[in-house]
């Protein structure tokens, strides 16, 4: 409390007390206890009005001392138990983590990871992939703007995720200790398997091999790819000091439909410490018939390759890029996209009214709307000639066809001529549009089916920044892709509307998330959030069944399938109010990716405590790591001064004392006949 507020404190005491005086002893002949009292009462409520006005502060101040944050970060996937150096990591991480020293100059910190990052003490090494990248995007957003060490308990084999060496804070020093055997052994092995997921039936597709190789002398391998009994195709390999690698393609024939198992394998006369990672299988689903699909544009725009790459992700697309003159005949494609059409694209629409086929149309600033009102009975179209920019608002409502919102609102705006677009029935909207956040009500994203002909409709160009925007944001085409595809799904198809849609894979790799995902409508077509929704999923071999719930999300049901034993297995999903049923099949190969490794990357590790400006350690190092911490001087403890600050009295009790005497003064003034 500073002096001005106790020189208040003291007059506001001088003038409670002079103004209590004043009105009961001065010119007063009694000087009775009663008379004392309420002079007494006076006084309080007078001078609890001023200090309610004057409202003192205290101030107190703690000291808290902060210490620099002490990572340890422990590998916890399956490869370390393959590297049988579970036992190592064990001690290792009690030695560091029960050191005093360590804990008073630290705040030590304990987490495990895997394909995820947590907080833990305790570690089962049954991670299914390892992810270090997560690792160090975890520690950026926990310990953001500290300067810290880490201790890297691990193999570095990763599996999953970006390049750790790199991702890790260059400003914050990472101290690995590499574990597993670091002694070179002989090993060959199939690194990497490229192939399409879809092939086509009767035709070939490539498929290419990465394989590598880990010795000191020259080695000669046999390198097969069989499906069931049948070797499809055999050759040799020769591997050496100067040679560690090998990439071989080959063509392989698509001679049956559905989905097909496939083993490579690669075999020497050298015997190698693992043996697992000798073999990979891989599966392709070959399909008998491919959509067509027709890009028609009198103009040059990115939106046009943007839209084939989205495309064409799908190997059941095939987009031919065309000008209107150019279209000679339409019978080969199974769907139109007209880009901006105009007046030149007249013979094509005239065409398209006898052959019924589905219709993609994007417009933009060069689109005739004029010829549009004259083609097209979804719309009316009333456009000026400026330009303006439209942002994306998603329907949650659309249920034309199953779709999440990929992040419509934070896409940049398309651009197309301001005007009023009006629906007429029997159009869906997706997206509505709005203008520098202000709603417009008109849609940007439209669909419609009638008569047995389904029309999309996107009213804006530029879509080929969205595309690019949601790589930006997700490091990955994938959410953009597929939201294209399953327009192109919808157009591509006739088919009646189902109650029921599944989505899922026709095969996984043992160990990678498996989910099914199904929505349910109601006779309205509406999604209907009260639906139950079981699987029962059969082993093809053992017949074994299992069931689940389907459980609901905000978009959707889901069911985790995750711990299913490599093998084929067929599945059907029920509803069970109304009996409606969905099946199918898919296929878990078994492959273990933590079972790949024979040694510790020592080379990663290395390379990632010279970026940090750290230092590698092995094991029997311990002692000399936590000397090294604690002789650091660049991790002190702060000692932080906390003031904080608090009222005398608080408001609302000084209110509640001049309250209670008030209201006594006044009781007792008015029994002794003084009011």
């Amino acid at each position: 409390m500073d002096k001005s507020t106790i020189l208040l404190l003291l007059l506001s005491v001088i003038i409670a007390g002079g103004f209590s005086y004043f009105q009961y002893f001065f010119k007063s002949k009694s000087l009775s206890i009663t008379t004392k009292f309420l002079a007494f009462l006076r006084f309080l409520t007078v001078f609890g009005l001023l200090l309610l006005l004057i409202n003192p502060i205290l101030s107190r101040s703690t000291y808290e001392t902060i210490k620099t944050p002490l990572p340890i970060v422990v590998d916890n996937s399956s490869s370390i138990l393959d590297l049988k150096a579970n036992q190592t990591v064990q001690e290792v991480f009690e030695k560091i983590n029960s050191n005093s020293e360590l804990q008073n100059k630290f705040d030590v910190q304990t987490y495990r990871f895997d394909s995820e990052f947590q907080s833990a003490e305790t570690f089962d090494y049954k991670g299914k992939q390892t992810n270090l990248d997560a690792v160090s995007e975890s520690l950026k957003s926990i310990y953001k703007n500290r300067l810290f060490p880490t201790v890297l308990i691990s193999d570095g084999n990763q599996t999953t995720g970006s390049d750790y060496v790199f991702s890790f804070d260059s400003n914050n020093k990472v101290y690995p200790v590499v574990v597993g055997d670091t002694t070179t052994y002989l090993d060959i092995k199939i690194n990497q398997i490229n192939v399409n997921k879809y092939a086509f039936h009767k035709n070939k597709f490539p498929v290419e091999v990465f394989l590598q190789y880990a010795g000191n002398k020259s080695v000669t391998a046999k390198f097969s790819i069989s499906q069931g009994n049948e070797v499809l195709i055999s050759q040799s390999v020769s591997f050496s000091p100067s040679k560690k690698s090998e990439v071989i393609n080959v063509l392989l024939p698509a001679d049956k439909s559905g989905v097909q198992i496939y083993n490579a394998k690669i075999n020497s006369s050298e015997t190698e410490k693992n043996t697992y990672n000798n073999s990979k299988k891989f599966a392709v689903e070959v399909i008998d018939q491919k959509s067509e699909i027709a890009l028609i544009s009198a103009i040059n725009h990115p939106d046009l390759g943007s839209l084939k790459r989205a495309i064409e992700t799908n190997a059941q697309r095939k987009v031919t890029i065309l000008k209107p003159n150019q279209v000679n005949s339409l019978n080969n494609y199974n769907v139109l996209i007209l880009y901006q059409p105009t007046s030149e694209f007249k013979s094509i629409l005239e065409a398209n009214k006898n052959l019924k086929i589905n219709t993609f149309i994007i417009t933009g600033n060069k689109t005739d709307f004029g010829f549009l009102n004259q083609q097209n009975k979804d719309f009316d179209y009333k456009m000026s000639s400026q330009k303006e920019d439209y942002l994306a608002n998603f329907n949650s409502d659309f249920n034309v066809f199953a779709t999440e919102n990929i992040g419509f609102e934070n896409l940049p705006p398309l651009e197309n001529p301001f005007g009023t677009i009006t629906i007429k029935p029997n159009v869906s909207v997706l997206l509505f549009s709005s203008i520098r956040n202000v709603a417009t009500n008109s849609p940007l994203l439209a669909f419609s089916d009638t008569s047995g002909k389904r029309s999309a409709y996107l009213f804006g160009e530029n879509i080929w920044k969205w595309r690019a925007e949601s790589y930006v944001s997700k490091k990955s085409f994938e959410k953009f892709d597929v939201f294209i595809d399953k327009i192109i799904q919808f157009l591509a198809s006739n088919d009646s509307k189902k109650s029921l849609i599944v989505n899922h894979e026709r095969f996984y790799n043992s160990g990678d998330a498996l989910e099914i995902t199904a929505q349910y409508f109601n006779k309205n077509y509406e999604l209907d959030e009260k639906a139950r929704l079981t699987i029962v999923v059969t082993n093809i071999k053992t017949k074994q069944i299992k069931k689940f719930d389907l459980l609901k999300t905000s978009t959707n049901f889901k069911v985790n399938l995750d711990g299913l034993a490599p093998g084929s297995y067929s599945f059907t999903v029920k509803e069970l109010n109304s009996n409606a049923s969905y099946s199918s099949s898919f296929e878990i190969i078994d492959f273990d990716i933590e079972k790949q490794f024979v040694n510790p990357d020592l080379a990663k590790l290395k390379q990632l405590a010279s970026q940090t400006k750290g230092k590698i350690y092995v094991p029997n190092q311990v002692d000399v790591l936590i000397k090294s911490l604690l002789e650091n001087a660049d991790y002190k403890a702060v000692q932080k001064d906390i003031v904080q600050k608090t009222p005398l009295i608080d408001w609302y009790w000084l209110l509640i004392i001049i309250s209670i005497s008030l209201a006594i003064e006044w009781f007792i003034r008015k029994y002794n006949g003084l009011l």
